[in-house]
């Protein structure tokens, strides 16, 4: 593990987020998919359950996409990152749960609106992945034609393909079917 637990799930959640209108169309078009993602990653707290907290978190999205397209500049990201924390109006404190007995950060109240609380935690999971001088862990798919974005969580910093569309996969068996027809 390179970052805390809670940092490296909010990270893998915030990917996610961001590739739910990047692959296969909009797959968080509803309250029911909005649902399934957030029991998915364990979020908890208020719920409005109504198609303004739909549209906050699909503008949530669009920033921490936004901040994925800048990653190779450090500064720029890192105006988005504070920019967010200032916007959701971060204010860390320690907790914990019964089903996760370790101490973690929450950065805003449950009482919050989601895409509030969301923000949150996703800009205080980039701010440290940028403290630890990591941010070259957040790419985007190298496949050709894929537009997902990733979180290089692997040891060496050397993942280039998305988990949502077999890219990796693809491009493999591409790059043996070209080297198996130049032999030929």
């Amino acid at each position: 593990m390179i970052f805390s637990h809670d940092t490296e799930l909010t990270l893998r959640a915030a990917c996610v987020l961001v590739n739910t209108d990047r692959v296969d169309g909009e797959q968080l078009g509803d309250l029911a998919a909005l649902d399934d993602y957030l029991r998915e990653w364990g979020w908890t707290g208020r719920r409005d359950h109504d198609g303004a907290e739909l549209a906050d978190v699909h503008r949530l999205r669009v920033r921490l996409g936004q901040i994925w397209s800048v990653a190779e500049d450090e500064e720029r990201a890192v105006g988005q990152v504070n920019a967010l924390l200032s916007d959701t109006r971060a204010a860390p404190w320690l907790t914990r749960h019964p089903e996760m007995p370790e101490w973690h950060l929450h950065l805003a109240s449950i009482h919050d609106p989601l895409a509030q609380r969301m923000g949150a935690e996703m800009a205080m999971s980039l701010a440290d992945l940028i403290r630890a001088g990591e941010l070259r862990r957040l790419k985007i798919c190298a496949a050709p034609d894929c537009e997902a974005v990733l979180i290089d969580l692997s040891r060496n910093r050397s993942r280039m393909f998305c988990d949502t569309g077999n890219c990796g996969n693809r491009q493999h068996v591409a790059a043996y079917r070209e080297r198996r027809a130049t032999q030929e």
